[in-house]
């Protein structure tokens, strides 16, 4: 996101955790499940009934590193150790929202719904255009509790209306589908403290991604190729999430794959073809990467993330 040099604007999660020291509790996820009321205890003290999410206390790496669902007395034993915590689970929609926050309270958001696959991957995310307003008034409200000191952009992850995860900086992975005027105003928001987006270009859009399975390395495709997919009409942009030079075991990945790429697009037929083509590249079936909708035994209101 192009944004002026003298204005620190914290885009991954190191940055943000820095950034801003009197905020960064809420990385702790044990808390935010405390603050909200939710059923949850650290890794010492047994859940009355199962099943529950067991997840690491604080996570800066994302992605679902280290999660699971505990289904027993013989899993919490086996999998929910040190650094860990266990919340209840939740059903329902997951939705990614990006607050712009000041002192507090919410001046714009956007939300994005996550269509799931399997083991905490996605098929790919709907950037829309609606509001939300029940979603918007629980998050207003637990906001204004939380950090009522806080200015500046706040992501918030949730399931069912409740909170599972939060982060002091915006979704980068879909930040291009905001509009044109978007990335100035956030840097507006940190270099002056205020809103002012006039937010009239509002169009639905999609965050398509492939994954490929674990325990194989992946080379990028060839550039010239990469440069006419993200020439096609509908595509925003592609993103490369992994690097080649580096270990598998160095990326964060979730249990059920390895991201290599994400497409942004305003229109989903055009960025699933564009996947399905990139999936033959780095040899994989491409008919597997061409579905619209999430599978049977994994419908979009079951606990699929892993965060």
């Amino acid at each position: 996101m192009p944004i002026q040099s003298d204005v620190c604007i914290p885009s991954d999660e190191i940055d943000a955790f820095n950034f801003n020291s009197a905020h960064r509790w809420i990385y702790n996820k044990l808390l935010v499940a405390r603050s909200q009321g939710l059923e949850c205890g650290l890794h010492d003290a047994a859940p009355s009934r199962y099943p529950v999410f067991c997840k690491p206390v604080i996570n800066l790496r994302g992605m679902g590193a280290g999660s699971c669902i505990l289904f027993s007395e013989r899993d919490y034993r086996a999998k929910c150790g040190v650094g860990d915590f266990w919340m209840r689970v939740l059903t329902g929609e997951q939705v990614s929202t990006d607050f712009a926050v000041v002192r507090g309270e919410i001046a714009w958001c956007r939300h994005t719904l996550a269509i799931p696959a399997e083991a905490g991957t996605f098929d790919y995310w709907v950037v829309e255009e609606r509001a939300r307003p029940r979603l918007e008034r629980y998050c207003a409200a637990w906001i204004g509790a939380n950090l009522t000191a806080y200015t500046g952009i706040l992501n918030l992850e949730t399931i069912g209306g409740r909170i599972i995860d939060a982060h002091l900086r915006f979704s980068d992975q879909w930040a291009d589908l905001y509009g044109r005027k978007w990335s100035d105003a956030v840097a507006r928001l940190y270099r002056h403290g205020s809103w002012d987006l006039i937010d009239a270009e509002r169009a639905e859009g999609y965050s398509v991604v492939l994954f490929g399975p674990h325990g194989q390395a992946y080379a990028y495709p060839d550039p010239d190729l990469m440069a006419a997919y993200e020439r096609t009409v509908g595509i925003s942009s592609i993103q490369l999430t992994f690097s080649e030079d580096r270990p598998l075991d160095d990326h964060a990945m979730p249990p059920g794959g390895f991201r290599l790429a994400v497409i942004n697009c305003f229109n989903l037929d055009v960025g699933l073809r564009i996947r399905a083509a990139m999936a033959r590249e780095f040899g994989l079936p491409a008919e597997t990467y061409r579905r619209r909708t999430p599978s049977a035994s994994f419908p979009a209101n079951a606990l699929s993330v892993w965060l």
